[in-house]
């Protein structure tokens, strides 16, 4: 190899690498456009057969079917967020959140409570918590900061919203165009696996994403008739929230847990603590305990193993790893993605052992 050769080579490699980071720096700035762009084809696709029915059964145009769409869509939405509105208001009479006093007054009275309780079966609360110090952590100057944040919260979610709206209008209405040009761009001697990939990809997602809702649904039923029992202010609003909590793997059920016990305390100040609000927010935690026993001996593995085609250790690793390198948001699309990649792999890297061991059954 002459000298020239091997510059040229390696300018091509320097060339090379400062593409792919070029290309990595770009799609870290343009992180937001691309998960609305992602949303917006997850949506369509959601929402295409709702278009066809209108557009076959109902005759409308192209255009007028897809408004109708989105409008039903965003009618949805708001009436999602108006089913927490009762539960703001009930709570409301218990706890501010713009004044610190009186949260802090009932945190207190809440601790208080428990103190006494626990000392009539000899345990020093007092103690236990004088040695963690964890009342020297908690200041609820924070607060203030969580509403600044809720708004800020609301305006990102109303421009998201809007841009994927916007976004998902034109590929609802232009799907057919947009398929064509997605084709056209296509390498030709790739293109019939990429296109029989998509085809697999989507009928798994299909199966997990039914099975999912039908899990939730369990889960709202079942966590609802725990709190008609033991008789909970708002049940399906909280019940409600508590499953959809639950989308998160391992972490949402615990979360949903702590805001439903949350929930329960708030409302019964007031009340007598030992007698009446702690024993019914130990018995609605154990109801919710065995609920999530339920789910996930039953709902889970039949969900992750038979919709996916994946054993329930691997879909526990694959979670366990999203979560640790990508938060929250990778505990939910963990599954999804992992699915995607196993029918990517299958299709490109047949003869590969690895990846004949983990899509056996695909």
């Amino acid at each position: 190899m002459t000298s020239k050769e091997l510059s040229n080579g390696l300018l091509r490699t320097i060339f090379i690498l400062a593409g792919v980071l070029f290309t990595l720096f770009l799609c870290y700035k343009l992180s937001t456009l691309i998960v609305y762009c992602v949303v917006s084809v997850v949506f369509s696709l959601i929402a295409n057969p709702l278009v066809e029915f209108l557009k076959l059964k109902l005759k409308f145009k192209s255009t007028l079917a897809v408004i109708t769409t989105l409008i039903l869509f965003i009618l949805f939405i708001i009436s999602f967020i108006l089913l927490f509105v009762p539960l703001l208001i009930s709570q409301g009479d218990n706890l501010s959140l713009l004044d610190i006093n009186t949260l802090e007054n009932s945190y207190n009275e809440i601790i208080s409570n428990i103190d006494i309780y626990l000392e009539s079966h000899n345990i020093n609360f007092k103690q236990l918590i004088s040695t963690s110090d964890i009342t020297s952590k908690i200041n609820f100057n924070f607060i203030p900061d969580i509403f600044n944040s809720i708004v800020n919260l609301v305006g990102n979610f109303g421009m998201g919203l809007a841009s994927v709206l916007f976004i998902s209008f034109f590929l609802l209405k232009e799907k057919d165009q947009a398929f064509k040009i997605f084709k056209f761009v296509l390498p030709r001697n790739q293109k019939n696996k990429i296109l029989i990939s998509i085809d697999k990809i989507q009928h798994l997602l299909s199966r997990y994403f039914i099975g999912l809702l039908i899990q939730l649904f369990i889960i709202l039923v079942l966590y609802l008739i725990v709190f008609l029992i033991f008789g909970i202010e708002n049940a399906f609003i909280i019940a409600l929230l508590c499953a959809i909590l639950n989308i998160i793997p391992y972490l949402g059920p615990l979360l949903g847990i702590i805001v439903a016990s949350i929930l329960i305390m708030i409302s019964g100040i007031g009340q007598d603590f030992i007698n009446e609000t702690l024993p019914t927010t130990l018995y609605v935690l154990t109801g919710m305990f065995i609920v999530q026993l339920i789910d996930n001996n039953i709902s889970q593995p039949i969900i992750f193993s038979k919709s996916t085609k994946s054993h329930p250790l691997e879909i526990f690793l694959v979670i366990l790893c999203s979560g640790i390198l990508f938060g929250v948001t990778g505990m939910i699309i963990a599954v999804p993605s992992y699915t995607a990649l196993k029918v990517i792999g299958k299709e490109f890297l047949p003869d590969n052992r690895i990846i004949k061991a983990l899509t056996k059954n695909i």
